[in-house]
């Protein structure tokens, strides 16, 4: 069986060069049914689920009883916040719910492969190096970017002790930076290009799923 070749993506902010990506994590087969999976798993447990209504119980008022049981010749009646008059509860209301479904993790990792894989063989995928950012400078990145050439909107992966590199990029529009550990499928979709720190990338092939001799090389 023929080995995958090596996709390649550039550095920017230092040196012009060119580095090789793991195969097993960026140049894998996309299937479109796990990624859909994965997408729809995550922006479901985004919803707040907070949506609710009253039932008769928890309505104001409605404690007396509105005329007597009989000699009016109407139909009896215990509360006015039964569902049928106005003002009352609502039968059988929807409450506080959670929407979150279970992924498998090798599905989620086949999902986040091939999100990756998608991005490395359209060529928007590229590397930063953090050492160009000693100070925070959103004009510096957006000069990045403006050299890069690709279409945003664009998701920055950087890790957190990258402070000078995070506060450089979170101030452009369409621009989402994220941590190695919070990087979700549906943000790698959504994104036109992916810049990853190089200090970042060993904890993105980690999180994929690459076994530790992988990430060392």
């Amino acid at each position: 069986m023929a080995t995958a070749t090596a996709p390649k993506a550039p550095v920017l902010g230092g040196s012009k060069k060119e580095v090789s990506l793991e195969t097993s994590v960026f140049a894998v087969e996309v299937k479109p049914h796990l990624v859909h999976e994965t997408v729809r798993a995550e922006l479901n447990a985004a919803r707040a689920g907070t949506r609710g209504a009253k039932s008769r119980g928890f309505v104001a008022g409605g404690r007396a009883k509105p005329w007597r049981q009989k000699g009016t010749g109407r139909a009896r009646a215990g509360t006015t916040r039964a569902p049928h008059w106005t003002g009352g509860g609502v039968a059988f209301p929807p409450g506080m719910r959670s929407f979150e479904g279970k992924v498998n993790r090798k599905v989620r990792r086949a999902a986040l492969c091939g999100a990756l894989s998608a991005h490395a063989a359209h060529g928007t995928v590229a590397l930063v190096d953090s050492s160009g950012f000693d100070a925070p400078s959103t004009k510096k990145a957006s000069e990045l970017l403006s050299t890069w050439g690709k279409e945003l909107p664009l998701v920055v992966v950087a890790t957190e002790d990258e402070e000078a590199l995070v506060k450089s990029f979170r101030n452009l529009d369409r621009v989402l930076v994220t941590s190695p550990s919070e990087l979700e499928v549906a943000g790698v979709v959504w994104a036109q290009s992916l810049l990853v720190s190089e200090a970042a990338l060993p904890l993105v092939l980690a999180k994929a799923g690459a076994s530790a001799q992988e990430t060392a090389e």
